[in-house]
């Protein structure tokens, strides 16, 4: 067969793929839309309790329309290398002819290899002036057994005309960079020896781009992952290579209504790194501390958090989008050394550490990105509560209090990651398992779900109502009173316990208003399942500051704001 016939064949074998992905048993009907949604609508394979197909042989759809989107592809990438062919969508009986009449055209030279990024042996040292890469996210996306649901079909149609990118019976797992604890099923401790694997390929692949990348030359990555682990892994990767972040900045890259982020704690932005090769130290150039360092850290987040939040970048958006400062800032002085080994918390002694796992022992005087980045949260959480306060109250909040606060503003949603969870802990100092865990909040699977004052209640988790052991229980038995029997039985329980008169309550109320979500009493809009115990809490404890507080805890923003859109 010719090239072209074989390229056509390929191309139909896409077209029936794309048609398998929208006709199996994890594809279901969008009510709302009426349309069919793909089995890949979330990164996993996800159970459907009941599933739609397209009918395959309707003209126009199915197969036709299958077709039609490998054709706008085709079309997309042609227009990419025949600028002098008008190739618009809407001409497209005109383009096609205009495409094969055409006068010759010599593109720029241009090579694609299918290589791995760690072995990029046809390039030589020093010969490229830009790399850009889009690296696998950690363990958020296992592309190699996602790809298997296509792989087995494509081998039975395109195998048979490129039988050579299909000897493999599935995919290749084991030399996919991505931190999967199944590669490592039956070790101790395999979600630890997933995560080190994804930092030592990464590590290699980005020591082979310094290779070819020219001494002036620049590398483009983008980065999505609310965990600190998975940046710490990269970036390490990134820094031990030889690179040294100079510029970031966030873009939003998913969609509100993604399946990918909807009702979870998901971030929605995507952190851009430019990164250049580093330049050897002069001799004898002195080893920066940590100590001198991390206000340096600091300042650097501090200097754009207020750019970011102005650019309506917010909760878990807020902190990501300051890793990148953060990290621009170390990268530049890495190495880094401690005057004196780093710290650890009491209640994470407990915890088992990963370093046990490995007979290399990390070295307790060696600053790390994590560091970097933990120095970022603490900027970003004196920065937010700053805000939720309105700056009129110095009192500072105590930790169960400031925890539940940041968790709700950082998250947006009642479940988030355990690990996240810990990492907030860490940064408030408060021990999660002993003083959160079966208190403010339950731990389920690898998740922490938040209580609102009623689970609470039901739960016996409730502390005193006078805030010696936290203001949040004074304001959650405030939201259970006004919700079961009135608000002016909640304003008498808090008058009686003395919350009334303490300025760190109202400071407390101020913020927990501010990041719980409103209830359809003031939006008009439904809340989400997820968060509707949550609202309840909100239009008791809105409804009580109007009642009691209201000449001295200010309407909160949030609402300020819905009836500016109203």
């Amino acid at each position: 067969m010719s090239e072209t016939t074989n390229a056509a064949f390929g191309y139909l074998a896409l077209s029936l793929d794309k048609l398998r992905d929208y006709n199996s048993r994890m594809t279901r009907w969008h009510v709302s839309r009426e349309v069919m949604v793909n089995t890949f609508d979330r990164h996993d394979f996800a159970f459907k309790w009941s599933y739609a197909e397209m009918a395959p042989l309707i003209t126009g759809l199915s197969y036709d329309w299958a077709i039609k989107q490998t054709a706008k592809c085709i079309g997309e990438l042609a227009e990419l290398t025949r600028p002098d062919v008008d190739l618009k969508a809407d001409k497209r009986a005109k383009t096609q002819r205009d495409l094969f009449a055409a006068p010759d055209f010599a593109p720029p030279p241009l090579t694609i290899t299918c290589k791995p990024g760690d072995n990029l042996d046809h390039l030589a040292d020093a010969s490229v002036d830009l790399v850009v890469m889009d690296p696998p996210y950690y363990d958020n996306v296992m592309y190699a057994e996602l790809s298997d649901f296509f792989y087995v079909w494509l081998k039975r149609t395109a195998g048979h005309v490129y039988p050579e990118l299909f000897r493999r019976a599935l995919t290749d797992k084991e030399q996919e960079a991505v931190a999967n604890p199944a590669k490592f099923r039956g070790q101790p401790g395999a979600k630890a020896l997933a995560g080190r694997d994804y930092q030592e390929r990464m590590a290699s692949i980005f020591a082979e781009c310094r290779r070819v990348l020219k001494s002036n030359g620049l590398m483009t990555l983008m980065f999505t992952h609310k965990a600190t682990g998975a940046w710490d892994a990269l970036t390490t990767g990134l820094i031990t290579a030889g690179f040294v972040i100079t510029a970031s900045w966030p873009i939003n890259t998913e969609a509100e209504g993604s399946l990918h982020i909807k009702d979870k704690s998901a971030a929605n932005s995507t952190v851009f790194l430019v990164c250049r090769p580093r330049t050897a130290p002069a001799d004898g150039a002195e080893t920066l501390y940590w100590e001198d360092l991390e206000p340096r850290v600091r300042a650097a987040v501090r200097g754009r958090i207020q750019g970011f939040q102005q650019a309506g970048i917010r909760g878990v958006d807020l902190y990501l989008s300051c890793f990148g400062p953060a990290l621009e800032e170390f990268s530049r002085h890495w190495p880094v050394q401690r005057g004196t080994p780093r710290p650890e918390p009491e209640f994470e002694r407990r915890r088992p550490k990963q370093a046990e796992l490995f007979a290399e022992k990390p070295d307790p005087y060696a600053a790390t990105p994590e560091d970097a980045l933990d120095a970022a949260r603490r900027e970003v959480k004196r920065w937010r509560l700053e805000q939720l306060t309105h700056l009129k109250r110095q009192a500072e909040l105590d930790p169960p209090t400031e925890w539940f606060v940041l968790a709700w503003d950082a998250f947006q949603a009642p479940q988030f990651p355990f690990d996240e969870a810990l990492r907030l802990a860490r940064v408030v100092g408060i021990d999660l398992d002993r003083e959160i865990i079966g208190r403010l909040a339950e731990k389920k699977a690898s998740n922490v779900i938040l209580w609102d004052s009623g689970t609470r209640a039901a739960k016996g988790a409730l502390g005193p109502p006078d805030g010696s052991k936290g203001w949040i229980d004074s304001i959650h038995h405030a939201a259970s009173r006004a919700r079961n029997q009135t608000l002016q039985a909640a304003a008498d329980l808090l008058t009686r316990v003395g919350a009334t008169q303490e300025p760190v309550f109202l400071s407390a109320l101020e913020a927990v208003l501010e990041v719980l979500p409103p209830s359809r009493a003031f939006t008009g809009i439904d809340p989400l399942d997820a968060v509707a115990p949550a609202a309840g809490d909100f239009e008791a404890l809105e409804n009580l500051r109007r009642l009691a507080f209201a000449d001295r805890v200010d309407k909160p923003t949030q609402l300020a704001l819905w009836e500016e859109s109203a």
